[in-house]
């Protein structure tokens, strides 16, 4: 399947608009280095904050937050999520990490410094991924849209649509932001997305095609998600659902 049907097939059909020639870069990647990364976890969030990774995980009763070393690969800390809870993705807020949900309407809060719950929130749809964007927290909830709101209060401010040239492009999850731009992984494909936060026009798009392979993973869950920036040593670092390994990529062959 060539990636531009991949990327058909995962338009929003509510919103969907006839697709015209359009010319969007394609990168591909280079490994940089390769961490361990725990077999058991369902991959959901994923950032890097001061020295160390931090990573949501799904499924009922299984769901928690972790604080990661990342030569272990193990958790120095971590918060189990109530067991009626489905884990998705989490960001960094001021001294807070705020995560949300999938299907329970449900947002938490936890400190950084200790990953103790100090709140939680309510909102509308389906939570898929989030990040911070300037003042203003990203969510993703499996549609073509992407939702910002005041992360102190949880008011939605406004909202963009994504688009692969004209056509709106569904499945959006894991959301990190670097240098200004949304990545975004596509659910059940190889691909990482780069967005335009005001506009919601996809610049550029990540062909991470063999890394699960790579990786040694298997099975239809054992997807790419998770995408970490360390802004101050600019290294980026990805993994997936149940991957056995965590990398360090750099974006190689653009144009």
């Amino acid at each position: 399947m060539s990636l531009l049907l991949a990327f058909a097939m995962l338009a929003d059909p509510a919103a969907a608009t006839p697709a015209g020639p359009q010319a969007i870069e394609r990168c591909g990647y280079r490994i940089v280095g390769t961490y361990p990364h725990d077999t058991t976890s369902f991959t959901q969030g994923l950032f890097w904050a001061d020295g160390h990774l931090y990573e949501a995980t799904g499924q009922y009763g299984r769901s928690r937050v972790a604080r990661l070393d990342l030569k272990t690969g193990k958790a120095v800390a971590q918060t189990k999520l109530p067991s009626d809870q489905f884990g998705e993705g989490i960001t960094r807020w001021r001294d807070q990490i705020i995560g949300v949900t999938w299907q329970g309407g449900v947002g938490n809060r936890w400190r950084i410094k200790d990953l103790k719950p100090t709140g939680t929130f309510k909102y509308a749809g389906e939570g898929w991924g989030v990040t911070m964007v300037g003042d203003s927290l990203a969510l993703s909830d499996g549609t073509s849209q992407l939702r910002f709101f005041d992360p102190a209060t949880m008011t939605e401010q406004r909202r963009v649509t994504v688009r692969f040239g004209n056509r709106p492009l569904a499945m959006l999850n894991e959301l990190e932001t670097i240098d200004g731009e949304i990545w975004a992984n596509v659910w059940m494909t190889d691909m990482i997305v780069r967005i335009d936060p005001a506009s919601g026009a996809i610049k550029s798009y990540i062909d991470l095609s063999g890394l699960k392979e790579e990786a040694g993973a298997s099975g239809t869950d054992s997807v790419l998600n998770g995408i970490a920036w360390d802004a101050k040593k600019k290294r980026l670092f990805v993994t997936g659902k149940y991957w056995p390994k965590l990398y360090e990529i750099t974006l190689a062959d653009c144009g």
